[in-house]
């Protein structure tokens, strides 16, 4: 009996250990995360090219998005056409601007430079909480 007591609590002390290294890894990869930004996806460039990518980025997704919907607008006859009268070919075209004009502005959010960072990882400055 006491051969199966010293096994089963040899068991219980293996799967404690793999756990609390399963609970570490967790742990070291929601770090990695914060400190990376959401899903570890931005992307440090020089200033100059920031301010570039931010100008261009903006001009293009507005533009596409102005577009998207002039086209819109166009093939659904300003939303007066019947369903047979609706140019599906310009509308789908329109369609795809604005989606790819938002794709440009979201993918342009990943850049960032040097100096930027959330505000939770300046951690020199004091709290104003009181």
């Amino acid at each position: 009996m006491a051969s199966s007591e010293d096994s089963t609590s040899q068991s219980a002390t293996a799967e404690s250990t793999d756990g609390d290294a399963a609970v570490a890894d967790a742990d070291a990869d929601a770090e990695a995360t914060d400190a990376e930004g959401p899903g570890g996806r931005d992307i440090v460039v020089p200033l100059r090219l920031y301010k570039t990518i931010t100008v261009f980025s903006t001009l293009i997704a507005v533009v596409a998005i102005l577009a998207g919907f002039v086209l819109l607008d166009r093939g659904t006859q300003r939303a007066t056409a019947s369903p047979d009268e609706v140019s599906l070919p310009v509308v789908a075209l329109g369609l795809a601007l604005i989606v790819g004009g938002s794709a440009v502005y979201v993918f342009s959010t990943r850049f960032r430079t040097e100096g930027m960072g959330k505000p939770k990882d300046d951690t020199d400055e004091p709290s104003d909480n009181g």
